[in-house]
Order: C-alpha cells, then structure tokens, then sequence
C-alpha cells in the first residue's frame, strides 16, 4: 500500500506568552521526531518562534492525531522545564490547527515553516538556527505514480 498523507500542524503556547528558548526549540525538534515515530509518523519539518510552534508530518493512515497532538504537548510540557523561579515552565494554550497538505504544496509549507523568524521578527528564538529537517524522497514523486519511492 502507497500513502502519501501530509499535515500541517501548529499550536501556541499559553497565553501567546514567549517560553520557547533555543535550547528548548533544540529539545522540542528531537522530541517530536522521537514520539512521531512511535506514533506511526514522521517529522519533515518543524518552524518556531518564541510563542508557537508548526510542524509538517507525514503520517500513516493508522496513526492517531489526536494522540499524537497529547504526546507532543503533554509529553513535552512534561519534560521540557522544570517550573523555577527563572522560568514559567512550558506551558501550551489548548487546542491546535490542522490542515491537510498535498504532494505539490510541501515545497512551499517547507519554506513558510523556514520564514516564521522572518514573519514574526519581534518573536525570533534569540540564539537558535532552526530545524535541521529531514529530506522526504516523497517530495520528488511526481502526481498519479502509484509505486513507493525507491
């Protein structure tokens, strides 16, 4: 079986508040491409600013979005910090926005995900380079082919 089931992602942080740090942002890209994958998904790209994140995924017709959605949150709000007197601890608004994305349009929600310091200037990660994404031999399957990628 062939499946090419792509999503865009994005949730905020509580109260749009900017808890989101370049040595969280490197915690956050490992551990959602850790639980993704136990989850029957993939990764291919993740944007940040200080207050939201979006993630592109692949995922499997099976996969569960909104387990997958609890894990990366829950899981990560868990993990990420711990509350002290510094720093709030990683807290996220409820809720999330999802949109299916077609073969043809990756290429661009790729770039949008890249440009989100560029769109939100005043709420860049101070000190973190971004993603490092995944390539995904999808992106150079062309329409109506009904073999995998080799």
């Amino acid at each position: 079986m062939f499946d090419q089931l792509f999503v865009h992602v994005t949730w905020t942080t509580r109260e749009r508040r900017p808890l989101i740090t370049a040595s969280l942002g490197t915690f956050l890209t490992r551990f959602l491409r850790q639980v993704a994958v136990q989850e029957r998904a993939q990764v291919l790209e993740v944007g940040m600013v200080n207050d939201h994140v979006h993630v592109l995924a692949r995922i499997h017709p099976t996969t569960s979005i909104p387990r997958l959605l609890q894990r990366w949150k829950g899981g990560s709000s868990a993990l990420a910090v711990t509350p002290s007197a510094g720093h709030p601890g990683l807290k996220w608004a409820k809720g999330y926005a999802i949109h299916s994305v077609g073969p043809r349009s990756l290429s661009g929600v790729r770039e949008y995900l890249r440009r989100q310091p560029t769109h939100h200037p005043d709420r860049t990660i101070a000190g973190w380079d971004g993603d490092e994404p995944e390539f995904d031999a999808v992106e150079q399957v062309r329409s109506g082919c009904d073999q995998a990628p080799s």
